[in-house]
């Protein structure tokens, strides 16, 4: 990789509004400067749209839902396809922005590309296999069916983490239902979510089908959600938020579609290979920098092996390089904001003032941008904020248990239940605390939580509903039963 951060810092693009595949630069909006985390400087200005932007945009979505809708499924699988295959032709174009924006290492960004443009594939197939149904007529000359319809315009709200994955879940889910969509996108991310918006319409997507805006939330979420011509909502953010937001979506008869925080627990049983599981536990949560909803955060240990497990974490932890994204060497790189420093800080804090051990880390990073060391600490009472409070950052908490019983109480004892995570030999443990586990995803012996073709969703305050897999595409798709007779 022979890409600096100066020099994708002087291609970072002017931004405006995507409104009905025509992107717009001169409405004489407010703007927000977009920060790179590394550095702590201004990327570019964002404009945040006005309340005739959005009433733009949902006209067109109106317009853009009555001929996508009606295109065949076919012809909008092969669309696409073609959009997954620009993605993966553009993968370091789209990874450059991503670097920018969040921070991610190189190859964390590639891969992220990668993981976005296989939704965009998965959603072209399985949209052409919304099946419906016939029922066996109590009547001899009556055909009862079931029908699969596209819910109708959808409006999407994403949060910053995950800059072109998030953004693809909800595009390509519901355009591979046959729905029209209009897409807030995080004024601290916003050039990836355009790139994406425009790359859509380059493959041929009819004008109105898609608009992306960044505008204020408030604004936004009252506009989209009290139109008549809106007829779903799907979010990815803030339980706070995704409660406010079900609460008016579901008072003008919207479907909310939730992805909401997470506190995933992992349970950790005697018996598995403690260098291995350290290395991978490591991997996968300061992955992104900590920053990702299904991140795991509370690490339950069995007392037996707990101290060879904190030692080993400790261990691996100390071992990630820190950094700027485009230095091949980096494995981690900055949180995305002051505030989010400020709040692993505080969390840090806390711990310290409990008592509670920090076997490494616990500082931030004497250098311009958010970087804060990768932080392990341990034995960890249920009473910190750190057992509470999603971290949403780089920090693991240990704590250990003694009997199979008190590990559930502990994983299922937060009002959370997005992911979780279960590692142990013994085949019996695994298949009881896959029953026994509240949350949407249980992960066992692994830590990926979701791929294209599955189900992606929380149970509790975690969300309603489900994204990705056949389950995704159903989120976006209403049920009509029909008689002919």
């Amino acid at each position: 990789m022979s890409i600096t951060r100066e020099k994708a810092a002087e291609r970072y693009p002017r931004l405006g509004q995507l409104i009905a595949g025509e992107m717009k630069y001169d409405g004489g909006w407010s703007t927000i400067d977009v920060i790179d985390p590394t550095t702590g400087s201004v990327l570019g200005a964002v404009s945040m749209a006005t309340e005739a932007d959005v009433d733009e945009a949902l006209a067109a979505a109106s317009k853009g839902f009555d001929i996508w809708r009606n295109t065949s499924a076919f012809e909008r699988s092969k669309l696409m396809r073609k959009v997954a295959e620009r993605m993966r032709e553009s993968a370091e174009a789209l990874a450059e922005l991503l670097v920018l924006e969040l921070g991610k290492p190189w190859n964390e960004a590639l891969g992220e590309v990668e993981v976005a443009a296989g939704m965009w594939e998965w959603a072209a197939e399985e949209g052409k296999r919304a099946y419906g149904r016939v029922i066996p007529s109590r009547e001899s000359n009556a055909r009862q069916m079931v029908l699969v319809e596209p819910v109708g315009p959808v409006a999407a709200f994403v949060t910053w983490n995950g800059p072109l994955v998030t953004p693809s879940r909800k595009m390509s889910g519901a355009l591979g239902a046959g729905c029209s969509i209009v897409l807030r996108a995080s004024e601290e991310v916003p050039a990836c979510a355009f790139a994406l918006g425009q790359i859509v319409y380059e493959c041929g997507l009819p004008a109105g089908a898609l608009s992306v805006l960044t505008g204020d939330p408030v604004m936004m979420s009252r506009n989209l959600l009290e139109s008549p011509i809106t007829r779903a909502v799907t979010f990815t953010g803030s339980t706070n938020v995704g409660k406010q937001l079900s609460q008016l979506a579901v008072s003008h008869m919207k479907r909310p579609i939730m992805e909401l925080g997470g506190h995933a627990p992992v349970l950790v049983f005697d018996g598995i290979n403690i260098q291995d599981f350290a290395k991978r536990a490591v991997a996968a949560k300061f992955a992104n920098c900590g920053q990702v909803c299904f991140a795991p955060t509370r690490f339950y240990v069995q007392r037996s092996i707990y101290p060879d497990i904190v030692d080993a974490m400790t261990e691996e932890a100390k071992r990630i390089v820190v950094g700027c994204g485009f230095d091949p060497k980096t494995q981690m790189g900055p949180l995305k904001s002051e505030r989010r420093l400020q709040a692993i800080e505080r969390l840090v804090d806390d711990a310290r003032q409990r008592g509670l051990r920090v076997t490494t880390g616990g500082r931030s990073l004497d250098r311009p941008g958010f970087f804060f060391e990768p932080t392990v600490v341990a034995d960890v009472t249920t009473e910190p904020k750190l057992s509470n409070e999603e971290p949403f950052g780089p920090i693991a908490a240990l704590t250990p248990f003694d009997t199979y019983e008190e590990a559930i109480a502990l994983a299922n004892r937060l009002p959370y239940g997005l992911s979780a995570f279960v590692h142990a030999r013994d085949f019996e443990t695994l298949h009881r605390a896959t029953n026994d586990v509240e949350a949407g995803n249980v992960i066992c012996n692994g830590w990926r939580v979701t791929y294209p073709e599955t189900p992606f969703g929380g149970h509790k305050e975690s969300g309603m509903l489900s994204e990705g897999g056949i389950e995704g595409l159903r989120a976006f798709q209403n049920v009509k039963y029909a008689v002919l007779s």
